[in-house]
């Protein structure tokens, strides 16, 4: 829809990932069974690691943040989409939108930098283990957590508000299935230099920042893991750190692919599918890559069922008599 100067844009209209009517019921269910079991998995993860004192570890407890920051991620932008498949009305409001494209931008930051520091708490626990306790204590954990949400929330409010001082006059038509930056830029009929630039630096920096805190604490932690002498001992010490390399690897090609690019019609469209990734698949799988490789998580979600059963056994039967 082609906005005229003198208007003012209330609402914008959300293409989705495809115009075909035949699609939409099909994509609809599938997409909520992803949705489903990424509430699911994290929900899961987050409440075994509270009820498992053995879990009660920094290495876990990073764990519980990534998987709440996985479970908001997934649901900021979720909920609208399958709505608007079974919708011919698929707008949102320009409020909503802004908060949309923020808690996106955010969160974002939250969890690249969540993951350094999850690669940080690696690198101590394998190269400085006898000082693992004072290094990564309580406080020192609650500040590493901490962070990421601050400067995440922050830096993402500014990108949002340079991209919403933008005027949109050309149309309110957004090319996606959700508030996504690229196809907002490519709607402004103003100025978008500093846009560009300041979303290009920021994607940049951050990425760069985040992933050199990673391979910098992995290249010590396979130096470290070098010189072990038992292959049992190597075994061991690398299967504490491949969940969180595949996690990472995952994360980060995607967000090379969308952010460290000028938006263009090809890589808007581009944008669309490499989205998909990191807001379903990636929030989807940590939950089964975290549990599935890892033996204290195994261990512990055996206790919590043998527990349970336990409880219900030794309950007393109820009684019919009056």
């Amino acid at each position: 829809m082609p906005i005229t100067n003198d208007s003012a844009i209330t609402e914008f209209i959300l293409l989705g990932l495809t115009d075909h009517p035949e699609l939409q019921t099909l994509l609809f269910g599938l997409f909520l069974v992803v949705y489903l079991v990424t509430l699911f998995g994290n929900l899961s993860m987050i409440v075994l690691i509270r009820l498992d004192s053995h879990l009660h570890t920094p290495m876990y407890f990073f764990l519980t943040n990534l998987a709440f920051v996985d479970l908001c991620y997934a649901s900021n932008a979720t909920p609208q989409m399958l709505a608007n498949f079974l919708s011919k009305k698929k707008t949102i409001t320009f409020a909503g939108c802004f908060t949309q494209c923020y808690i996106f931008i955010a969160l974002l930051l939250t969890e690249i930098y969540m993951l350094a520091a999850m690669a940080y708490d690696r690198y101590v626990a394998i190269c400085n283990p006898l000082r693992y306790s004072v290094k990564m204590s309580r406080q020192v954990c609650t500040c590493l957590v901490t962070f990421p949400y601050v400067y995440g929330f922050s830096d993402g409010l500014l990108q949002a508000i340079l991209t919403f001082r933008l005027t949109f006059c050309r149309s309110n038509v957004i090319n996606h299935f959700y508030c996504a930056d690229p196809p907002l830029i490519k709607l402004s009929c103003s100025d978008t230099y500093v846009k560009e630039h300041a979303m290009l630096i920021s994607a940049g920096f951050n990425l760069s920042n985040s992933l050199t805190i990673i391979l910098v604490s992995y290249a010590f932690i396979i130096a470290t893991i070098l010189r072990i002498k038992s292959a049992e001992g190597r075994h061991k010490a690398f299967s504490t750190c491949g969940s969180h390399m595949m996690s990472v690897t995952l994360f980060y090609g995607t967000l090379f692919c969308m952010y460290v690019r000028p938006p263009t019609d090809k890589t808007v469209e581009e944008s669309k599918i490499i989205a998909v990734i990191y807001t379903f698949v990636n929030p989807v799988l940590n939950p089964l890559i975290y549990s599935l490789r890892n033996k204290d998580v195994k261990r512990a979600l055996k206790n919590v069922l043998r527990r349970n059963v336990v409880t219900k056994r030794a309950l007393p039967p109820l009684s019919n008599k009056p």
